[in-house]
């Protein structure tokens, strides 16, 4: 079933620390840690994490210090960020957290970097910043590799970044494949539901990459849902919670914790809310591991890609341990 093209693709995972109904936070927290052991088990390639501030439903707001629990649990899977919001933050604490990591866990830590500010005007006044922060991204990545290279014009030295390489990821969200590219880092870019403005990226990233120190040739990963059952209408019921509460953020205005899927299957919905919720549904890689297979062989072609970063999150953790493990037996059969 699996095809030479899937097996020859890293496969790695980011985890959103989703909360769910009925649950506390602190609970999807340890569950992202424990899907990081399940994960590293089944021969998946990188572990992340994200950065959400203010949203009800993901308990992920320190990825740095998430990404440190990660790495202590786990023993050889890559661990990191996707990612680390630069415009949050000064560029040397950042740097200064992930040298923190890399000194710990040496050779396993990643640095995804995004450019987006807090979803809301709240969170951002509360952050201190606004949305023009984001124009400053490449100048802001800029000066964080600065701190790893030592050239930082201020005198000032990071401790104990200076030296280290840390490898970093542009999550690339409208500018950043320019920016990615311009650098000459690699490049994390979604989603598969929207192949043809994946492929633009993909090729304006390629044409436009300047070899860098850090990566002497383009480097794509390409992020989604991917959802892999025992029958195509299983797969889909996995995608459910997370439909229904895309839809809600839409028509309320806040992101709730993920509720189970006969909740959703039994609800009453608006027109318009069941507008959003079935395109929330559409578009994934979804089905059968046959189906899922042949999905991904066509997406793999033609990107091109280097790696897939599955973003799959669900109310029913069983049957999404079951999505990776079915996943997993595709780009390592037999392991």
């Amino acid at each position: 079933m699996s095809s030479s093209v899937i097996t020859r693709t890293r496969f790695s995972v980011l985890d959103r620390s989703r909360t769910r109904e009925g649950h506390a936070p602190a609970e999807a927290l340890r569950d992202t840690v424990a899907l990081a052991r399940q994960a590293e088990a089944l021969g998946y390639h990188r572990f992340w994490v994200s950065e959400h501030h203010g949203v009800p439903g993901v308990a992920g707001s320190a990825p740095t210090v998430l990404a440190a629990a990660v790495a202590a649990a786990t023993r050889t899977i890559r661990v990191g960020t996707g990612g680390v919001m630069l415009p949050n933050h000064r560029p040397l604490v950042v740097a200064e957290q992930f040298g923190v990591l890399e000194a710990l866990f040496p050779g396993r830590i990643d640095m995804g970097l995004g450019r987006s500010v807090g979803f809301t005007d709240g969170v951002r006044r509360a952050l201190g910043r606004d949305k023009e922060d984001a124009e400053d991204f490449g100048a802001q990545l800029g000066e964080l590799l600065g701190w790893f290279e030592g050239t930082s014009p201020t005198g000032v030295r990071a401790r104990p970044s200076e030296g280290l390489r840390v490898p970093p990821f542009v999550l690339a969200m409208g500018e950043g494949a320019r920016i990615a590219a311009r650098a000459g880092l690699p490049m994390v870019i979604g989603d598969l539901r929207a192949r043809e403005k994946l492929l633009r990226g993909i090729d304006q990233y390629r044409s436009l990459f300047r070899p860098s120190p850090w990566a002497p040739e383009p480097y794509v990963v390409i992020s989604g849902t991917i959802a892999v059952a025992g029958t195509a209408a299983e797969a889909r019921r996995l995608l459910v919670p997370e439909a229904w509460s895309m839809a809600y953020s839409r028509t309320h205005g806040t992101f709730p914790p993920l509720a189970p899927a006969e909740e959703t299957e039994a609800r009453t919905m608006t027109a318009k809310e069941r507008g959003f919720y079935d395109s929330g549904l559409a578009g994934h890689i979804a089905g059968t591991s046959e189906q899922v297979a042949h999905e991904l062989e066509t997406v793999l072609k033609g990107s091109g890609a280097d790696e897939v970063l599955v973003t799959t999150s669900g109310y029913d953790r069983t049957a999404l341990l079951d999505s990776y493990r079915r996943l997993a037996a595709l780009f390592a059969p037999g392991r």
